[in-house]
């Protein structure tokens, strides 16, 4: 069912019709580059970032990389075979 009739019955019916919402602007460029907050003063920005890996068996390493933005120094690399979204967290 169209957008518009509903909106009409709605109207018809005596509601209240929901304002549209804007539209989210998207969070990264055409190249697939993410739009990255310049730090601006200590504690400001934080990143992080995954990178995957294989031994010489096959077997799939992950790295999750803490960067602090502000001083571009890594804090933390974790390697782990499995990383959970409460490993992260942590």
């Amino acid at each position: 069912m169209n957008h518009n009739r509903v909106d009409r019955i709605w109207r018809k019916e005596g509601l209240k019709v929901p304002k549209k919402q804007p539209r989210r602007r998207r969070l990264w460029l055409n190249d697939g580059s993410c739009v990255r907050l310049r730090p601006e003063h200590k504690n400001h920005v934080w990143s992080y970032d995954f990178v995957m890996a294989r031994t010489s068996n096959g077997r799939l390493l992950r790295m999750l990389n803490i960067i602090y933005d502000y001083t571009r120094e890594c804090l933390c690399i974790k390697v782990a075979r499995k990383i959970t979204a409460q490993d992260v967290l942590e």
